[in-house]
C-alpha cells in the first residue's frame, strides 16, 4: 500500500512535469500571445476573488512572479504600498507598463526575469508578500517554493490548477492529440506539507461562458494550449467549432460550459522549511 507521507513529493512533480505534451514555458510564445491573455485575464473575475482571499494591507510591499500583464500587480497597487512585478515575457511587461500609465498608477517597478535567474543580482530583494499566481511553472517544485519563501517576509501566496484547470481536454481530443494536465495543486500541498509548512487552502471557481464576435476569434481563444497546429489539426479545429459554436444576441458561443478551478494556497512565514 502507498503511504503519502514517504513519497517524494518533488520528484513526483518532476515525474509529472515530464509527461506534458503541450507548451509552457517559452518566451517566443508568450510574447506573441500577451495582447490576447492580457484582455482574457481582466474579464474573468479572478482578481477580485484573489484580493478577497488575500485581504491585501495597505503596508505591503508585494512581489509578483511571473506576473503577466498585471492581472494581480495592477489590482495590487491599488491596495498595497508597492508591487514589484516580474515577468520573464518583455512584452507581457510592456502592456503591465501602459496599463500602469494609463491608470496613473506609479507604485509599480517592473523587472523581466525569469525563476531560473539569481533575483537578488535582478534587484528584487525582500518583500513583505510573494506571490506566484498560476505562475509556479518549474521544473523543481521545491527550488520554486524555497525562492518564494526566502524572497518573502512575512507571507507567501501560490495558485495553481485544480484537475484540468483552464485546459479543455475536448480541445485535444478534437484534434487527435493525447492530453495531459500535468501535477495539479495537490503535489503543491503535499510537498509544503513534507517541507514542515501546514498551509492554507482556497478555490476560485470560474464558470463563465465566453462570447466570440465570429467562428475565427473562438478559435484564436484557444490557441495558447495548443502551440503550433498541422494543417490537418487546423481542419479539425474548424470542424470541432463548426458543430459545437452556437449563434445567441448577436455573439457566438460554445454548446457547453466548463468550471475552473484554482486553488490558492498559503502560509505566514513564521515557518522554517526542511
Amino acid at each position: 500500500m502507498m503511504n503519502i507521507h514517504t513519497i517524494d513529493w518533488n520528484e513526483a512533480w518532476k515525474e509529472a512535469w515530464a509527461k506534458l505534451n503541450f507548451p509552457v514555458q517559452d518566451r517566443v510564445r508568450w510574447n506573441k500571445r500577451a495582447p490576447g491573455f492580457a484582455e482574457i485575464s481582466m474579464k474573468t473575475g479572478y482578481a477580485e476573488a484573489f484580493l478577497k482571499i488575500m485581504n491585501p494591507k495597505k503596508t505591503w510591499s508585494i512581489f509578483d512572479m511571473a506576473c503577466g500583464a498585471g492581472t494581480l500587480a495592477i489590482p495590487f497597487a491599488r491596495h498595497v504600498k508597492s508591487v514589484t512585478a516580474v515577468d520573464f515575457s518583455d512584452k507581457m511587461l510592456e502592456i503591465l507598463q501602459e496599463r500602469c500609465r494609463q491608470a496613473r498608477i506609479t507604485n509599480v517597478r517592473t523587472i523581466e526575469a525569469s525563476w531560473e535567474d539569481n533575483w537578488s543580482k535582478a534587484g528584487i530583494g525582500q518583500h513583505d508578500i510573494a506571490v506566484a499566481s498560476r505562475s509556479l511553472v518549474v521544473n523543481d517544485l521545491r527550488y520554486g517554493i524555497t525562492k518564494l519563501n526566502n524572497i518573502a517576509l512575512k507571507r507567501v501566496y501560490i495558485s495553481t490548477i485544480v484537475d484540468d484547470g483552464p485546459y479543455d481536454r475536448r480541445i485535444f481530443e478534437a484534434v487527435g492529440r493525447e492530453f495531459n494536465a500535468g501535477p495539479d495543486y495537490i503535489y503543491n500541498y503535499n510537498l509544503l506539507y513534507r517541507m514542515g509548512i501546514y498551509a492554507n487552502v482556497n478555490f476560485i471557481i470560474e464558470d463563465s461562458h465566453k462570447t466570440y464576435g465570429s467562428h475565427a476569434e473562438a478559435i484564436d481563444s484557444i490557441m495558447w494550449m495548443l502551440g503550433d497546429i498541422t494543417s490537418e489539426e487546423g481542419k479539425k479545429l474548424e470542424d470541432y467549432f463548426d458543430r459545437h459554436l452556437i449563434f445567441s444576441e448577436g455573439r457566438w458561443m460554445m454548446d457547453q460550459r466548463k468550471t475552473v478551478r484554482w486553488a490558492v494556497i498559503w502560509w505566514d512565514k513564521a515557518v522554517n522549511i526542511k
